[in-house]
């Protein structure tokens, strides 16, 4: 039994899953050494190998909330179509580098579908199509940063 490899500590997964409940956080991350445990609520899992690239989508992504139509004064875009940013942070079009986008312009997309990642504080947000219809424009470049409400992609 020298050779046993340690397993995952199903104790630590339940204290942060409780932590996450405990305090009304939504997601939890923990780093040792090579392993990684996330626990999320109301996330979606996407596999994520190991060691970590510049950017990646997480094991668990927490629901980003829809993002909100922009002010017509804040661009010549249609305002009402426009999706803009739920948080400040850097864009990414794809889930990596290399990878292809999520949308191009032209693309038909369904409510809820993943546009683009937004990531803030080291964490990586999917952020969600707030309605179906066609991509018109994507506003913002990859790998830019992004302000709150800042127009990122209109959907007409």
């Amino acid at each position: 039994m020298a050779d046993k490899k340690p397993g995952i500590d199903q104790a630590l997964i339940r204290d942060l899953a409780n932590i996450l409940k405990d305090t009304d956080l939504t997601e939890i991350e923990v780093e040792q050494d090579d392993l990684r445990i996330r626990v999320s609520r109301n996330g979606t899992p996407v596999a994520m190998p190991m060691p970590a690239m510049p950017y990646q989508i997480p094991a668990a992504v927490a629901a980003a909330p829809a993002p909100a139509a922009v002010p017509a004064a804040q661009g010549g875009h249609n305002a009402k179509n426009a999706v803009t940013a739920p948080m400040v942070g850097t864009a990414y079009l794809s889930p990596a580098p290399g990878a292809r986008p999520f949308i191009e312009v032209g693309a038909t997309v369904k409510e809820g579908q993943t546009i683009l990642i937004i990531e803030a504080m080291k964490t990586m947000n999917q952020i969600p199509a707030p309605r179906s219809g066609k991509v018109t424009e994507i506003l913002v470049q990859d790998a830019a940063p992004v302000e709150y409400g800042e127009p990122l992609i209109v959907i007409e």
